[in-house]
């Protein structure tokens, strides 16, 4: 590293007063501080890995105040580095800043292979640590276990569903199937039925596998109580916020069933609870224009019933959407697997997590299994005009952003607890239904029955067609 560049950080840390995701200070003007192992496990777990800064007071303020020795420093980190599995290899800078000896040690990030780099002296599970903003936290079982599933090439999607018998499957599914099968694969279609299937995964020692259970049982929940959908319509723009009668959610529903079921029910769900603009072309005909493209929803919601993890580690949560006003988010267990990277995404063949479940969802007919999810979301959200999609990698879970574009304005207008108040405002002049949806921007079924109907009923707005309630032309007017 050279001065300048070590100079910029630390007027970076003294301008923000605070540590980085890839930037630990340690004042060490007394001594080597004696447990640097946290540090070296975090940034060398991370891509990019990091930089710690010796010399530097983050109880001063950020103030350069200089290593006691920087030979004896590099010495002594340097042996800190060997206590390491793998070793870490620092890449040491000394400098003058202010006139003082600063050291600064660019810690790299280890290839996947061989993460997680952990302390010797407490093992695996206690030493191995990730970097959360400016914080080094301990690993989760299930991150440690990510690494192995990766370089052991674990299967999780074919493991035996102990608890499930044939008897629960659905003989219709798994005929239809095995026609496919045989009809696209010459080297299987000369094999009796409980070869190919033993053969493709559904079942192993005559016991259905996880891929069996959620691809053919007549209720997988039975066996993965879990492993289904929930689905939730929140009245704001954060968890928590609530609507004018004190709701938390205005639509909300357990989805179950094998993975199709799942996906053909998350859509039904997200199509009834978007709004829909019709527009009538020159020509009369009608278009519906729903919210956020349908194919970009259905491509999220499968990737994550078919990439997420099937480990024993995440079997207990299910997928989520949530649905904002301003977003809609797609959360599954499991992050980024293997050497993905956000910035890779739709980019680069990936590793396949769950290389049986894609292949039968692809025979099926579900799924096309050639990396098409990613550049389909992205360009169908430009298509409509909408802002680009956002993909995230939490700690064990990769969330899927879908915004609808929604001016701050009508964010503040769903918070302000106001509602019905600035809808009597807006239709001071006469508005049809779907400009009051618009306006309030939640589901129909709430704008009208518990917004508008309501405020009918006491007299405070009027029908401009009374005696045809339900005319495509009705408007709502203010009562003055």
């Amino acid at each position: 590293m050279q001065k300048e560049e070590l100079l910029d950080i630390v007027k970076q840390l003294q301008k923000y007063q605070c540590e980085m995701q890839t930037i630990e200070v340690k004042a060490a003007y007394t001594g080597c501080p004696t447990k640097l192992y946290d540090s070296l496990s975090s940034f060398s777990n991370q891509d990019g890995g990091g930089v710690i800064i010796f010399g530097v007071d983050e109880i001063k303020g950020f103030e350069v105040v200089g290593v006691y020795d920087s030979q004896d420093l590099i010495h002594h980190v340097s042996e800190q580095c060997k206590q390491m599995q793998p070793a870490v290899r620092p890449l040491f800078t000394v400098c003058d800043l202010d006139g003082k000896v600063v050291v600064s040690a660019e810690i790299p990030g280890v290839d996947i292979a061989d993460r997680p780099v952990y302390y010797k002296g407490t093992g695996r599970l206690k030493g191995s640590f990730i970097r959360v903003g400016a914080a080094d936290e301990p690993m989760s079982d299930y991150e440690i276990y990510s690494y192995d599933a990766y370089y052991r090439r674990i299967r999780d999607d074919i493991r035996i569903a102990e608890n499930a018998v044939i008897s629960q499957m659905n003989i219709v599914k798994i005929d239809k199937y095995l026609s496919a099968v045989k009809e696209n694969k010459p080297n299987l279609s000369q094999l009796n039925d409980k070869e190919i299937l033993e053969l493709t995964g559904i079942v192993k020692d005559a016991v259905p596998t996880l891929t069996g259970v959620m691809c053919f049982s007549k209720y997988p929940q039975a066996v993965f109580p879990q492993l289904c959908l929930t689905a939730v319509v929140v009245p704001g723009t954060e968890m928590g916020q609530t609507g004018t009668g004190g709701e938390r959610f205005l639509a909300n529903k357990r989805i179950e069933g094998t993975i199709e079921q799942m996906l053909e029910e998350a859509m039904l769900f997200v199509k009834r609870n978007m709004n829909v603009k019709t527009i009538i072309d020159e020509d009369g005909k009608r278009d519906d224009k729903y919210e956020y493209p349908l194919k970009a929803v259905r491509e999220a919601i499968l990737n994550a019933l078919m990439h997420r993890d099937y480990s024993i580690h995440t079997e207990g949560t299910p997928v989520r959407i949530i649905m904002y006003h301003d977003r809609m988010e797609i959360i599954n267990g499991g992050g980024l697997y293997g050497k993905l990277t956000i910035d890779e995404l739709g980019k680069v063949h990936a590793d396949t997590r769950n290389q049986t479940l894609t292949h039968i969802l692809e025979i099926l007919k579900l799924a096309e299994n050639r990396y098409s999810g990613i550049p389909t979301i992205r360009l169908e959200m430009k298509a409509a005009n909408l802002p680009v999609p956002k993909f995230e990698n939490r700690r064990g879970t990769f969330i899927v952003i879908l915004e609808n574009g929604r001016e701050t304005s009508d964010n503040a207008f769903v918070k302000s607890g106001d509602i019905k108040e600035d809808l009597l405002k807006f239709c001071k002049t006469p508005r049809m239904r779907k400009e009051i949806v618009g306006f309030v921007g939640l589901t129909q079924y709430y704008a009208m029955k518990t917004l508008a109907m309501p405020l009918v009923e006491e007299g405070k707005l009027r029908m401009t067609i009374p005696d045809k309630p339900r005319s495509r032309n009705q408007k709502y007017v203010t009562v003055e």
